[in-house]
């Protein structure tokens, strides 16, 4: 298979050397071509390693250290840049944005690996660029100590880089997980990686607790996140399990803030990892231009050499803390980090949770700790076995001198020495090269007093080779060290869900009246006031649409859009304008957002998030979900999952309180199903329960709620129990039904 990938590439180059086009399989092209490529950016780029580093931080801070900038003074950036050409194979401006996010000025990381002086940007600014590297300088930050601990002891394996001109580590030897204290971001093709970061001491602290219990509860000793930029996290112990777990969650951080007792402004001073303050800015205007929100006079940029600074002017009168409230739902002064802990384990892309990330480390930490000990013990063999030599020497100097001179031949003064003392030729070497000057028993003696030393040194480090739990002291005593020399407060202040005030009404900013809402089948929505209504009543639709719902609510309203890809999009009604009957309408897929293919089966609208969502299946199954289950606290815009994926969905009703369903299947019957006999449940996945039987080849095609009077014999579709067969459906009932339609 793989001769004839290769004959297939060769022709295809021949035919393209040769200006001839040749027809190619897609599946042959995205083997040879794409494949190559995709998991060359997922190994070589995009995803860290279990060392907390891609290829580009580690090349850039291995190439600073070779360079002597971990004790030494700083040096431009732009030398640090060139030198690391050597290793990475990529332009200037890439290795230097590389080391501008490393960089303590630019303040993205939590322990900063690069001594920065000079202009390196904000992460918490979209507009301030970085200096030029001619301009920068920088060393490495003391806390680069760990990460290349004993690295020239054999701790890792080293490779050639891309021209062999030298070798570079694979991975480095850091002493605590680094993978977990700076957060880590990464989009690879077809994948992707966001790490958050922790506090340093806190995850040290659970790094021993899991190596002296692998049981250990992690909740009780890493809390929750820790950002560089501070602000509140918003502690939800779901989310925060699922993180530690399965390394998948949401995090929601909040802006931090203080009320200005002289002006009364808002001062915002701390913001969400995710955002940045021109962005905040932006936002906030657009809701003032809008007329969203009329409390507001004025909004500045006031960051300066101190730090960030937002100021928020305030018409007087007006409660700050309540119009925070609005301003947190409403832009990204409050926002959600999506945790992926997609790391590179053994080279094979993994998605893991904290548990795990920790076990694979101490795994790799362990590694590196018998490497060191055994390159230190191999090493005091080869002293040991040398000294021997010495000590047998010692016995008689002067026979070791008279052997040297009474030799004829310079390259027979070893052999000679070995057969004179019965010592090996390392021996010998050994020996023979000692200068005259120490030919004296005094030097002797001293040196041969290393070997009780080395011996006890030799049987020390077999001993902990041979016994896990001393690895395990040793790992456990340098995490104690880096807590005692690196730790630092926690910077994010942790806001349990009992002390969130989100009482505040924050809709009172948007106009609230009286609205008809019409769906179509081809997905458009309509918002129309009844005066408008009243003026116009014939609807205008595309060409083969038709009209499939007509629902009188009010302006706040949220809209539920679900679609064939089981995903529920919401929104509001006040963000569709007010239109007339004589216009088409929104299109829902691009009004929210949707993926390409993806269509609408179902809108729902709701205010206060009661009642149910009934989802009959074709199969002849149905779900009851609470309407509280899409009830979100944040302000996502897609909810995935959002109803069984397990059956073709038939229909979906939204159910203000229990009553009778008309299900009908693609055999004519019909079945009368009173909703209080299917049990609510608040799991979106949730199956639901047999309620229409069907034979083979039959599915349910239609759900619709029974309207009193529309059949004459209702009784006859009604069963005792669920599931039922019901029954075909008289053509007296029909008629009634197309009466009634009429």
């Amino acid at each position: 298979m793989a001769k004839k990938k290769n004959t297939q590439a060769e022709k295809a180059s021949q035919f393209k050397a040769s200006g001839i086009v040749q027809s190619q399989s897609i599946i042959d092209t995205l083997e040879i071509n794409y494949m190559p490529y995709a998991m060359s950016v997922i190994i070589s780029r995009a995803i860290p390693e279990i060392d907390g580093f891609k290829p580009s931080h580690r090349k850039l801070l291995y190439t600073m250290y070779k360079n002597g900038l971990l004790d030494g003074p700083r040096t431009k950036s732009a030398n640090v840049v060139g030198n690391t050409m050597h290793l990475n194979p990529h332009g200037d401006s890439a290795i230097y944005d590389t080391m501008v996010r490393l960089a303590r000025g630019n303040e993205t990381l939590l322990h900063p690996y690069v001594d920065s002086k000079g202009n390196f940007g904000k992460a918490y600014s979209r507009d301030m660029e970085c200096a030029a590297s001619r301009y920068t300088e920088v060393k490495l930050e003391k806390i680069c100590n760990e990460l290349f601990r004993d690295i020239n002891k054999d701790t890792v394996d080293f490779v050639p880089n891309y021209d062999n001109s030298t070798t570079e580590p694979c991975l480095l030897p850091v002493s605590f997980p680094t993978i977990l204290v700076n957060m880590n971001l990464g989009i690879a093709v077809g994948m992707a990686s966001n790490i958050c970061s922790f506090n340093l001491k806190e995850v040290c602290e659970t790094t021993i607790a899991l190596m002296r219990d692998p049981g250990h509860n992690i909740l009780s000793t890493l809390t929750a996140p820790d950002f560089c930029g501070g602000g509140q996290i918003l502690y939800n112990a779901e989310e925060m399990r699922s993180i530690v777990d399965e390394g998948l969650g949401n995090i929601k951080v909040r802006a931090k803030y203080h009320i200005d007792e002289q002006s009364g402004s808002i001062i915002v001073d701390q913001i969400p990892p995710t955002t940045t303050a021109e962005a905040i800015i932006d936002k906030i205007v657009d809701l003032v231009k809008t007329n969203k929100i009329k409390d507001i006079t004025n909004v500045k940029d006031l960051t300066d050499i101190n730090g960030l600074r937002i100021s928020v002017d305030v018409k007087r009168g007006t409660d700050p803390h309540k119009l925070m409230l609005k301003l947190f739902k409403t832009t990204t002064l409050e926002d959600t980090f999506s945790c992926n802990f997609n790391i590179l384990v053994g080279g094979n892309p993994m998605v893991l949770g904290v548990r795990d990330i920790l076990f694979e480390w101490i795994a790799f930490r362990t590694e590196c700790i018998k490497r060191r000990v055994y390159f230190d013990l191999t090493r005091n063999k080869e002293k040991l076995h040398r000294l021997k030599a010495l000590e047998i020497i010692l016995l008689d100097i002067d026979k070791a001198v008279k052997i040297v001179r009474d030799t004829d031949e310079e390259e027979e003064v070893v052999p000679n020495l070995m057969i004179g003392f019965g010592i090996d030729r390392e021996q010998a070497e050994y020996v023979a090269e000692i200068k005259l000057r120490h030919l004296n028993r005094e030097y002797i003696c001293k040196r041969t007093a290393e070997i009780g030393e080395l011996e006890s040194s030799i049987a020390d480090m077999e001993g902990v080779l041979s016994s896990k739990a001393r690895v395990r002291d040793i790992i456990i005593e340098e995490l104690e060290n880096v807590i005692d020399q690196y730790s630092q407060d926690r910077r994010s202040e942790i806001v349990y869900s009992f002390e969130v005030d989100d009482t505040a009404d924050t809709e009172d900013a948007v106009q609230d009246y009286a609205v008809n809402v019409f769906v179509t089948r081809e997905g458009y929505l309509k918002k129309i006031t009844p005066a408008s209504l009243r003026m116009y009543s014939e609807q205008k639709l595309k060409d083969g649409d038709e009209i499939v719902s007509v629902t009188e609510t009010t302006n706040n309203t949220d809209v539920l859009i679900f679609t064939d890809k089981h995903q529920c999009y919401k929104t509001k009604l006040s963000e569709f304008p007010d239109t007339k009957a004589s216009a088409i309408g929104d299109y829902l897929p691009a009004k929210v957002g949707m993926e390409q293919g993806e269509n609408v089966v179902f809108v729902a609208l709701v205010k206060d998030y009661t009642g149910y969502i009934l989802f009959a299946f074709e199969n002849g199954k149905a779900a009851k979900i609470e309407m509280s289950a899409y009830a979100t606290k944040t302000n996502r815009k897609k909810l995935i999952g959002a109803y069984c994926d397990k059956f073709p969905l038939a229909a979906a009703v939204y159910l203000e309180a229990d009553r009778e369903l008309l299900f009908s299947s693609s055999s004519g019957r019909v079945l009368l199903v009173h909703t209080g006999a299917i049990s609510a449940k608040n799991s979106k996945s949730a199956q639901g329960v047999s309620c229409m039987t069907l034979k083979k080849g039959q599915r349910v095609v239609s759900v619709k709620p029974y309207e009193e009077g529309s059949l004459l014999s209702p009784h006859r579709y009604r069963v005792k129990s669920l599931p039922g067969a019901g029954a075909m459906l008289q053509e007296k009932d029909t008629v009634k039904q197309n009466m009634l339609d009429f």
